[in-house]
């Protein structure tokens, strides 16, 4: 699962780039009690969603030139140059180029193969996000893609992911975990775009932690987000409901089935 113990190749921050980041720090306050602190001036409108004083998130104001509204996961890294050029090498391509981020660490976003966007992370004095998996956390990813196999090969490639399969009735769900991890690590899977009814380019997708999922889709509902798919059981896995935020920014929400063992 998504821990804090943050290895090479593990997620280990998230972001949010919205072009009106008041009102999205008031529709997650609402649904999962974050509070955003901007951070120093030299940040440039960067800030950290917070929950009881731990970060959780962050975020920024961005224009429409930097892309639509979206959620970007960072994956941990030793050497974000040597990463960035691995994922070019391996037919991605670098949108930002790495960079410090003052002394907190080293950073870049790229692309995979298919042109979906991911950020790398090197950390420095910020290790990464405080708290996962805890109600109002990140609990969970999905990569949706029209070619699996292809994803799996350039993420190993770039980031050394591991991939297992996984059975439940009706398919195999291909899961994803940092190198030399055992299949507990797993952080989350690689999906058919043809699961998403409606969607036609791949994208990366956060899950967050709720403790009721019928309560956070209807608040977001009332303040404005679009219910892409309602509270729906999974069975051995918990309640999920797939949103999008009043900009168009898409998460998900679930309240998982507590894990034996």
């Amino acid at each position: 699962m998504l821990t804090t113990r943050y290895v090479t190749g593990a997620p280990n921050w998230i972001d949010l780039g919205t072009p009106d980041i008041d009102g999205a720090a008031s529709f997650y306050g609402a649904l999962f009690g974050w509070r955003f602190e901007p951070g120093p001036p030299e940040a440039g409108g960067y800030g950290f969603f917070r929950l009881d004083g731990r970060t959780v998130a962050a975020g920024m104001q961005t224009t429409e030139e930097q892309g639509p509204p979206s959620w970007t996961v960072y994956f941990q890294t030793p050497d974000a140059d040597a990463t960035a050029k691995a994922a070019e090498q391996t037919h991605g391509a670098v949108l930002v180029q790495p960079m410090d981020v003052m002394d907190q660490g080293r950073m870049a976003i790229l692309a995979d193969k298919a042109g979906v966007p991911f950020g790398i992370w090197q950390p420095g004095r910020n290790k990464g996000l405080d708290v996962v998996q805890e109600p109002g956390s990140l609990c969970w990813l999905e990569l949706y893609t029209a070619d699996q196999p292809m994803a799996a090969f350039f993420y190993n490639a770039v980031l050394g992911l591991e991939t297992y399969g996984v059975d439940f009735p009706g398919g195999t769900y291909t899961t994803i975990n940092p190198a030399g991890e055992t299949e507990n690590a797993m952080f989350g899977g690689i999906v058919p775009l043809a699961d998403a009814p409606g969607e036609t380019e791949p994208y990366w997708l956060p899950y967050f932690e709720v403790t009721d999922t019928d309560q956070v889709v209807a608040e977001a509902r009332e303040r404005g987000g679009t219910v892409r798919m309602p509270a729906t059981d999974m069975e051995g896995v918990g309640r999920v409901a797939k949103l999008a935020d009043p900009y168009g920014a898409r998460f998900a929400v679930i309240k998982s089935v507590p894990q034996q063992g």
